[in-house]
């Protein structure tokens, strides 16, 4: 199982991955753990531009597909292949909220039209005050998309792109992700994966 774990910078993706991980784990499951940017040479490259802003931002869509692909071929499909429950921290919705800001979501949907949906998506709902007061909160060089204008574009974007992606027949489960860690990973696990 392919499960795509979505939200705005701030709203707890990688804290809500850990925990889905270990309760997948502590049930016997082979769990893979993953992201988007990748931790591949292409991956490498759009996170490095990311915090430095040189690439322009018609030139990231492309990134993220060439990416996209590379990661699916190396990591993905032969994990699910095997029979583990692949989790990633961020997949097809995150490219068609962020990169359509700049491009449109048609082109974005089209640079993207080949790879498979994820079997569940994860949309973890946080407002945008209370993303971007996490994202300030933490250590390290923020990226372009982390300020109050772009997440609001974001949020809207994703809006948009959650309803493309539903009208194929995407999966997509919206999570309120407000609460401690615990009460959201309680909300995530029953469900996309009740007991």
């Amino acid at each position: 199982m392919f499960i795509a774990f979505e939200g705005l910078d701030g709203s707890g993706g990688t804290t809500q991955i850990g925990l889905f991980a270990d309760a997948l784990r502590a049930a016997g499951r082979e769990v893979v753990v993953t992201r988007e940017p990748s931790d591949g040479p292409v991956g490498k490259l759009i996170r490095a531009e990311l915090a430095h802003g040189a690439v322009g931002d018609a030139v990231f869509g492309h990134l993220f597909a060439a990416d996209r692909r590379d990661h699916l071929d190396r990591v993905v499909l032969p994990a699910v292949a095997r029979g583990a429950v692949v989790l990633t921290d961020r997949y097809f919705l995150s490219s068609l909220a962020y990169q359509s800001i700049s491009l449109g979501l048609d082109r974005v949907w089209a640079l993207n039209a080949e790879f498979p949906p994820a079997d569940a998506v994860v949309m973890l709902d946080l407002p945008v005050d209370t993303c971007l007061a996490r994202v300030e909160a933490r250590a390290g060089v923020r990226d372009r998309f982390e300020t109050l204008d772009q997440l609001h574009r974001v949020a809207d974007a994703y809006e948009a792109a959650i309803t493309r992606c539903r009208r194929r027949g995407d999966r997509i489960v919206r999570v309120d992700a407000r609460g401690t860690p615990p009460e959201v990973h309680e909300r995530v696990r029953e469900l996309v994966w009740p007991a």
